[in-house]
């Protein structure tokens, strides 16, 4: 049987000391002009920033959102194979949640990324074929970083009890194969605190970047028997848009590379 994806992470966290999960989210408007010219820009954007990040991270996250159309996917199955070569996980935040036959087809984006995240609105037959690969690694989205995410899951139920607490009673059913996380947000510490009262499983916790979340809380509850995830992206990637100096490729991998240290040493003091 192939190794879990959280006891391959586990081992990643281990040899580097690191919890923080970098987001590649190579926005084609805010790329340097030698990546920009590239005929794979989000690739060669992409490669630079692994290069100077890999040795702080404990896993990359490429949003999907970030590379639709062909020569997106192309970048996608390039940049999760470099991760690879560097053996860091890669978990693909692309919010999957669909029935059937569709289910399927999105899951077989498992067959070249370690873990993805996936949305529960449509229950548990929408998850399935994610949940039944037992190496691969599944977050659920609970309590979200974005400030519209109280509109649904802070809803009380008849019970009393919120949407998103439901939420998290419910991964905590659906992981069978020890293969389920939950998504939950460093800008709502006391959701993040309530989340770990209901489970025990990693936690993916977005937000501690450009969203200005709250990096104790997140360190504090967003680990379980110290395994989790504590994701910057645009905080890491772009970090190069602050030094004025900063104007090609090779720059922005640099200040990505001080940025993730950073955010490296600030986590540890607090784990």
């Amino acid at each position: 049987m192939a190794e879990g994806f959280f006891d391959r992470l586990r081992g990643r966290i281990e040899r580097v000391g690191s919890v923080v999960s970098v987001g590649l989210d190579p926005d084609l408007d805010r790329l340097p002009p030698d990546a920009a010219d590239h005929d794979l820009p989000r690739w060669a954007f992409n490669r630079r920033v692994i290069d100077a990040t890999h040795e702080h991270a404990a896993a990359f996250k490429p949003n999907a959102a970030f590379y639709e159309g062909e020569q997106g996917w192309r970048a996608l199955r390039e940049t999760a194979a470099y991760a690879a070569g560097k053996d860091v996980p890669v978990l693909l935040d692309a919010k999957r949640g669909d029935v059937g036959v569709s289910a399927r087809q999105y899951a077989e984006v498992l067959d070249w990324v370690d873990a993805i995240t996936v949305s529960p609105y449509l229950g548990r037959d929408a998850l399935s074929p994610f949940l039944s690969r037992a190496e691969a690694g599944v977050f659920v989205l609970c309590r979200t970083s974005n400030a519209g995410g109280a509109d649904l899951q802070e809803l009380a139920l008849a019970s009393g009890e919120p949407l998103y607490e439901r939420v998290a009673a419910l991964a905590d059913v659906w992981n069978e194969h020890g293969n389920v996380g939950l998504v939950v947000g460093a800008t709502a510490p006391e959701e993040l605190e309530r989340v770990r009262e209901t489970v025990d499983v990693p936690f993916l916790v977005p937000g501690v970047g450009a969203q200005g979340g709250d990096l104790e809380a997140a360190v504090e509850y967003g680990l379980a028997d110290g395994i989790g995830l504590i994701n910057s992206s645009r905080g890491i990637v772009y970090a190069g848009d602050e030094a004025p100096d900063v104007t090609d490729t090779d720059g922005y991998a640099r200040a990505a590379g001080e940025a993730a240290k950073r955010l490296r040493r600030r986590v540890a003091e607090h784990r």
